[in-house]
């Protein structure tokens, strides 16, 4: 089972946001009183931009972030806030106005519309939550209404996930980095390869927050002595190579320096390290470069830092990815498959779907199971487990998010029914078990078929969730949802199933040479009854580890299981050598190694080679 870790909420004493409700007053934009917060209001003033926003006295950094993250997306920005035009006040007919609002969010997969009236809270006519530079922008005022609307009320926002409400506004999957865990402080490697990750992330419209985890609740909202405030979000606004010098001869490699743009979500509080606003480390950049990278020397809340100054500092980021699904692109395609489920207790074993993590063996087979197929060779996979948002529930004291995570097995290549115990199967990979909304998983599989079983970490906890798969090509995602295979009229017929056997070729040595020059290209068939399982190919190669599997429920128990070794050949395909196995629930459960041998009227003979195999034989069906 994977690490259980506790996530990051990023808040302010609660006290403090009471205290806020209390002197709570509303105003309106209506004619008789918008002079008392705009005389010509908009949602927009001179465009989007991350500076339009700053947090007010409400503990929401984390959206703050999220919403600077949004500004410089443009196209992500107006699937939030659409019809920009159509929405915004008319100046010289105040009698169009009709103070109402809507915005779109990505809610548990799929869009949702929030409608608002244009009432915000304000103390002394000043907003006191989040606001714009400019007093006659009110974009992000309202965005934050309608969000605090869908969680129940704005308390409710008070602490959070930047990566989540990202989520909500762009619909991306969101990975948590633990920095320290990577070692991205003095590995220079695995930091150039983050680098180039988070580069490709943000070129490809990602969004990416960070903030530094406070080791104790004296230290929130502390600074460092570089200026930086612990248990804040910041956002990143830019990534990218910086030329340092200008080249003195043509053949000269211009040097360039890996560097991160931030932004502090309370518009002021900056880094003050190396390649902060007004530090000397700037004179080693042209003029031409620095205006490229709009350079301000003023307390703006945003500032720039070296790749590594980042990573020593900063403990925790969160990685929003925008996955192309699009066939009309440039970037790779991804395919995505999600499907939505649900834990749910049942006191019948059979009906449970409620089992814990893998801490719990004697349920864990209980929880919801959902098969998957990887048909290259190898493929990057990409999972997102996500379960509903508890915010709205905030105020009876049931916001907390569940802790949960998933595990990966590989299983037979044609399995077709739940699993039950894990007998030849591998456990291919585990998941983080987090308080997190989401968890994130990204994968290098190899061709096969996998059963993934996404769970709580405690048993008898009901909550929905949705799975979201990413793939180079179709996977076929889909629930398994039979324990064995199901009876029928034929049956009386063709006889009733009546053993279950797996079958596992861990591998082939020492067969025959088929050509010169590269050996043999062997591959695996398992047959039984009228079944069969083939194996992917193995080049060159007159020993190999193939590790395939193969599941058969049988109705005849004296049929028995044969395994065969094939040559792939350029014109037709050639016989290596077989083994027939007859088994029963009394076969030795280990691996055994067996000579090959010839087929038809010769099986009697011997082959060149041996093949390793486990066979593992029950009457019970549901075993395995």
């Amino acid at each position: 089972m994977g690490r259980l870790m506790k996530s990051a909420c990023l808040r302010r004493p609660l006290i403090l946001i009471m205290q806020l409700t209390i002197a709570y007053i509303v105003v309106t934009f209506s004619t008789t009183t918008k002079k008392e917060l705009s005389e010509d209001p908009h949602l927009v003033v001179n465009g989007i931009s991350s500076h339009d926003l700053h947090q007010g006295k409400l503990g929401n950094c984390w959206f703050v972030a999220a919403c600077s993250c949004l500004a410089l997306r443009q196209n992500l920005w107006q699937k939030v806030v659409p019809n920009v035009e159509e929405q915004d006040w008319v100046s010289d007919n105040p009698d169009q106005n009709v103070g109402i609002f809507h915005f779109c969010f990505w809610r548990f997969g799929e869009w949702i519309d929030v409608v608002i009236d244009d009432r915000l809270p304000t103390v002394d006519n000043e907003l006191i939550y989040c606001h714009s530079n400019d007093r006659n922008e009110f974009w992000s005022a309202l965005l934050e209404k309608a969000y605090a609307k869908m969680a129940g009320s704005y308390e409710a926002l008070d602490g959070g996930n930047t990566a989540e409400a990202i989520v909500d506004f762009t619909g991306a999957v969101a990975e948590s980095i633990d920095m320290i865990d990577g070692h991205y402080s003095h590995d220079i490697i695995e930091r150039a390869k983050l680098f180039e990750d988070l580069l490709k992330v943000q070129r490809r419209d990602g969004l990416i927050s960070c903030y530094i985890m406070p080791l104790s609740s004296d230290e929130f909202e502390g600074q460092t002595e570089m200026g930086l405030v612990k248990g804040h979000a910041y956002s990143v606004t830019e990534i990218l190579k910086m030329p340092l010098e200008e080249k003195c001869l043509p053949w000269q490699k211009t040097k360039k320096l890996f560097m991160i743009r931030l932004r502090n979500p309370w518009g002021k509080s900056e880094w003050n390290g190396p390649w902060s606003d007004s530090s000397e480390e700037w004179k080693k950049v042209s003029q031409a470069e620095r205006k490229k990278l709009r350079l301000t020397i003023e307390n703006d809340g945003e500032f720039w830092m070296s790749f590594e100054d980042w990573c020593k500092n900063f403990t925790d980021v969160d990685v929003c990815r925008i996955v192309n699904t699009s066939f009309f692109s440039i970037h790779k395609t991804w395919e995505k498959k999600m499907i939505r489920g649900e834990w749910k207790k049942n006191r019948d074993p059979m009906l449970n779907r409620a089992g814990g993590c893998l801490n719990n063996a004697a349920t864990f087979f209980q929880n919801p199971q959902y098969i998957f197929d990887v048909k290259k060779s190898q493929d990057k996979v990409m999972i997102c487990l996500q379960q509903k948002d508890k915010r709205i529930y905030k105020r009876e004291g049931k916001g907390d998010n569940l802790v949960i995570g998933f595990e990966i097995f590989k299983v037979e290549a044609n399995r077709e029914y739940r699993m039950h115990k894990v007998t030849v199967q591998e456990k291919m990979a585990t998941s983080m078990y987090i308080d997190n909304r989401m968890v994130f998983s990204k994968l290098c599989l190899k061709e096969g078929r996998y059963v993934l079983i996404p769970t709580t970490f405690r048993p008898d906890t009901e909550a929905e969730f949705i799975l979201r798969l990413f793939t180079d090509v179709p996977s076929e995602l889909r629930e398994l949802t039979l324990h064995r295979p199901r009876g029928a009229c034929l049956d009386i017929l063709r006889g009733f199933v009546a053993r279950v056997s797996q079958v596992k070729v861990h591998s082939v040595s020492r067969l025959r040479c088929q050509d010169p020059y590269i050996g043999a290209n062997p591959y695996i068939v398992i047959k039984c009854e009228n079944q069969k399982v083939r194996s992917p190919v193995q080049k060159s190669t007159l020993s190999a580890i193939f590790n395939t599997q193969a599941i058969f429920y049988q109705r005849n128990i004296a049929s028995p299981i044969v395994v065969q070794v094939w040559h792939s050949g350029l014109l037709c395909d050639k016989f290596m050598g077989q083994v027939r196995i007859s088994v029963s629930p009394n076969y030795p459960r280990s691996l055994q190694k067996f000579q090959l041998q010839d087929r038809g009227s010769r099986e009697d003979y011997d082959m060149p080679g041996h093949i390793t195999i486990k066979v593992v034989t029950s009457d019970d069906l549901v075993e395995f």
